[in-house]
């Protein structure tokens, strides 16, 4: 190597580090005059999309003030301990998730993530809760009524026991499932949990209680209950059945209820089950578990062949099938 290509590889290495540290020196400018700054303005911001369900900015103000930051547009941004106030929020009962920074302007960002309810329980001591998108309990608040899933019966007044914790697992299961699906959210007006911590729920159209049992293979069970409102129900009436029962594997039970059912009940039924349907379809497209299932539309079913589908009707004692 000689001395011609030495000195121009040491020349080269020298203006990078100038330009490095010139660069490095504006860096450590900028951050020094950013917190030498005063804070110029507060901005809050409620969930991603604005819309907030627990909250508002003048809460989430004096959550802030309650920190002892106050007068914030006479403080310097270095005097914010950021971290601290973030931790601080989300010990708040209905923040998911807290995020605060300043901008070029000195504005100090708050960004509040509440947490999602997802259902609305009753216990049977008559206490009242919600539970949220990760099965923990959420106390009562807002202004504005949610419409969500009602589970009634809840044994205790506090989630979170290991007693509860497959029914609490199962509810949030299912609340997901009712919020999230256009129809059976509107279909199903109330979810009750039996003593042995099963359920029956109570639809919206009729009289009869649906008993679902546990909560596993919940999609499964209300396939085949979707197959019989269209199929059985939508011809002879809400009225001909007292209880249907989805719990037994493969099949569906249908308790029948005494006396002749009307044709006008018959063809009430039917319009009220294609109006919830085609509701739901104009709401938003099936969900991807219901997709995942064959077409219902496709299954020429009647009262006369469900024996092809194990939709047998109560008899005085049903076998034992594996629930």
């Amino acid at each position: 190597m000689n001395i011609k290509t030495s000195l121009k590889r040491v020349l080269s290495v020298a203006i990078w580090c100038v330009i490095g540290g010139g660069a490095l020196a504006l860096l450590v400018a900028a951050i020094n005059k950013k917190n030498s700054s005063v804070c110029t303005a507060v901005d809050i911001q409620i969930n991603a999309d604005g819309k907030s369900i627990f909250l508002n900015k003048k809460e989430v103000m004096r959550l802030l003030e309650k920190e002892g930051v106050k007068d914030m547009r006479e403080k310097r941004v270095q005097s914010f301990n950021l971290e601290k106030l973030e931790e601080a929020l989300r010990k708040n009962a209905w923040i998911k998730d807290a995020q605060l920074y300043f901008d070029n302007n000195a504005v100090l960002k708050v960004r509040i993530t509440e947490k999602e309810p997802v259902t609305r329980i009753f216990t049977i001591s008559g206490n009242s809760f919600y539970m949220d998108s990760s099965g923990k309990q959420l106390p009562l608040a807002g202004t504005v009524p949610l419409k969500l899933p009602v589970f009634t019966g809840y044994p205790s007044d506090k989630m979170g026991s290991r007693a509860d914790s497959v029914l609490d697992r199962q509810m949030q299961n299912l609340s997901m499932f009712l919020k999230s699906d256009s129809f059976w959210g509107r279909a199903i007006e109330q979810v009750n949990i039996t003593p042995s911590k099963t359920f029956e729920m109570t639809p919206l159209v009729g009289n009869q209680v649906i008993e679902f049992g546990d909560g596993n293979n919940y999609v499964d069970k209300f396939h085949r209950l979707l197959i019989f409102y269209k199929k059985v129900m939508a011809k002879t009436g809400f009225e001909k059945y007292t209880r249907i029962k989805v719990q037994y594997a493969g099949q569906i039970v249908g308790t029948r209820r005494g006396g002749p059912v009307s044709r006008t009940d018959s063809l009430q039924a039917l319009r009220n089950v294609m109006d919830m349907i085609r509701m739901a379809r104009r709401m938003e497209a099936d969900t991807a578990m219901l997709r995942e299932v064959k077409p219902l539309e496709k299954n020429v079913i009647t009262e006369q062949n469900l024996n092809s589908y194990d939709f047998p009707e109560e008899k005085s004692q049903v076998p034992e099938q594996k629930r």
